[in-house]
């Protein structure tokens, strides 16, 4: 009996023929071990680290794709791909882009039986490309099918080429299905880059309790003012994670603005999904920085930046912020041109960049007399509060009928209060409505605004056209038409008889009068 096993076995051996030119300024990039490298060195092909990296070898610094007993990494003792099967061999090899600019790369393959995979989709013809940015690695699978193959026969064309052409700025703007995997000792992880304001993240081969460190390429927040530069996760008790961010300057279509106590001004919006469970990770930094001319532009202290949380019902909490000092800048190798931010969060969801502002409102305005005299002053307390999330000075204004009439400057701390004391003096009679910054104080009557000179007291009254100049007892009235008044005591009896007189010839007279017939 023919044996079963040497009959179902076939093999796999592709050679890579470099193909296309980039004729790019050489990057900084440094790779690690023997590489192959094309297109003017400006791609870096290497075996991929883990299991699969196996089927890759270089071969006189040309790499070699060979899943067969020829493969020295491999031994004689292997037997190959079954036949009319589909099979795939994950992260085999991985191309690195070394220049300063973006480029397009794919793969060049014959084969009807071996597809060149990256992130699950076909990189073989121009049409089906990634854009790889400056150092950016994309890892190449392998998809087999070894279907209606006639067992015992060499699977796949000789040799597989790879190309590269230069990214249109626009393109390369876009970043469109533009891959980033790297691995080490750690976890593998895949950053897909879909526009400058997604992006999309996987991490494989976690061990329990690691970080996970994903780049992200200055995803914008606010345009490039404002961009996501890293996530980092903490204690990852998952063997693969994935997730996508999304970023904006206004809020998620079906989110709702920054509103938390103090008040503070929102400057860029990300969210963040995931399909890991919450209490699989302990903890998530979010890396972020923004252009220094920009924020000094609009005014911004870096020291008042922050980030907060939307929780689930829909609070907004702020999280620990801290700026990256100039030092770890220069270490790091960051730009310099840029503030750098790190904030931490152990729960995922809607964040938002944000400023502390002072939030400085006048909560109570009192007046201390509701009456003076011409000249006089009155004064006005006013209670202030700085109710926002940062020191503030801030000036108050006393309005008499809505026109400035006195300030003052008050400096606050966060949650601050205190009480400033404006005086104010008018010259003429009147009644007028007093606030400070809107908040009533109550109306203040000057002198009596009926008189002509304010000068009038309470209780005295004014004669009309038809009373008498001359005050009871023959003297004469002063120019008010108010003379001297005697008490009722001072009337002595022979004046009061010849009052009753008078008054008894009147009557007399009228009833004379009234009797008389009318001629």
């Amino acid at each position: 009996m023919t044996n079963p096993t040497a009959r179902r076995t076939l093999t796999l051996a592709l050679f890579l023929v470099a193909a296309g030119s980039l004729i790019f300024t050489t990057g900084a990039a440094v790779i690690d071990g023997p590489t192959d490298t094309v297109a003017d060195a400006d791609l870096a092909i290497q075996p991929a680290d883990g299991p699969n990296g196996q089927y890759a070898y270089l071969n006189d610094d040309e790499i070699a794709i060979d899943i067969s007993a020829s493969n020295p990494k491999i031994g004689p003792d292997f037997e190959g791909i079954n036949p009319d099967s589909l099979a795939s061999a994950d992260d085999v090899f991985t191309i690195t882009y070394t220049a300063d600019e973006y480029a397009h790369v794919w793969i060049e393959d014959e084969s009807e039986n071996v597809t060149f995979v990256a992130d699950g989709d076909s990189i073989e013809g121009e049409a089906n490309n990634v854009t790889l940015g400056p150092n950016e690695t994309v890892a190449v699978d392998l998809a087999l099918d070894t279907r209606g193959a006639a067992a015992g026969t060499k699977l796949g064309a000789d040799e597989f080429s790879i190309s590269a052409t230069l990214a249109e700025p626009e393109d390369a703007s876009m970043m469109s299905a533009s891959t980033r995997r790297t691995s080490d000792a750690g976890p593998t992880t895949t950053v897909t880059s879909p526009s400058d304001d997604r992006r999309e993240f996987v991490a494989s081969d976690v061990g329990y309790g690691d970080a996970v460190r994903f780049e992200t390429g200055g995803m914008h927040l606010d345009g490039g003012d404002v961009t996501l530069d890293g996530l980092d996760l903490e204690g990852v008790r998952s063997a693969r994670a994935e997730m996508s961010a999304a970023g904006s300057p206004d809020p998620a279509a079906n989110g709702s603005a920054l509103d938390a106590p103090t008040t503070p001004r929102s400057i860029a919006y990300l969210t963040v999904e995931h399909d890991f469970a919450a209490d699989e990770v302990d903890a998530m930094t979010i890396r972020f920085s923004a252009s220094r001319e920009a924020i000094d532009d609009a005014g911004v202290n870096p020291e008042r930046v922050t980030f907060y949380r939307q929780t689930d019902a829909g609070d907004w909490n702020e999280k620990d912020t801290s700026v990256v000092g100039e030092d770890a800048v220069r270490t790091r190798g960051l730009s310099e041109d840029r503030v750098h931010f790190r904030a931490t969060t152990e729960d995922f969801s809607t964040f938002a960049v944000a400023e502390r502002v002072p939030r400085v409102d006048v909560t109570e305005a009192t007046l201390d007399t509701p009456a003076i005299d011409p000249g006089e002053e009155a004064t006005v307390g006013a209670t202030i509060r700085n109710g926002g999330g940062a020191a503030g000075e801030e000036t108050v204004t006393l309005t008499a009928d809505g026109d400035p009439v006195a300030n003052e400057t008050v400096a606050l701390a966060p949650n601050e209060t205190a009480t400033v004391a404006l005086s104010v003096a008018f010259e003429t009679a009147a009644s007028t409505s007093l606030a400070v910054d809107g908040a009533d104080a109550g109306a203040l009557l000057v002198g009596d605004p009926a008189s002509d000179d304010g000068d009038v007291e309470p209780g005295d009254g004014e004669m009309g056209d038809g009373d008498a100049r001359d005050a009871p007892g023959g003297e004469s009235t002063d120019e008010s038409g108010v003379g001297p008044t005697e008490e009722p005591a001072g009337i002595d009896l022979v004046q009061l008889g010849g009052l009753l007189a008078l008054v008894a010839l009147v009557s007399v007279g009228v009833a004379l009068v009234r009797r008389t017939p009318r001629s």
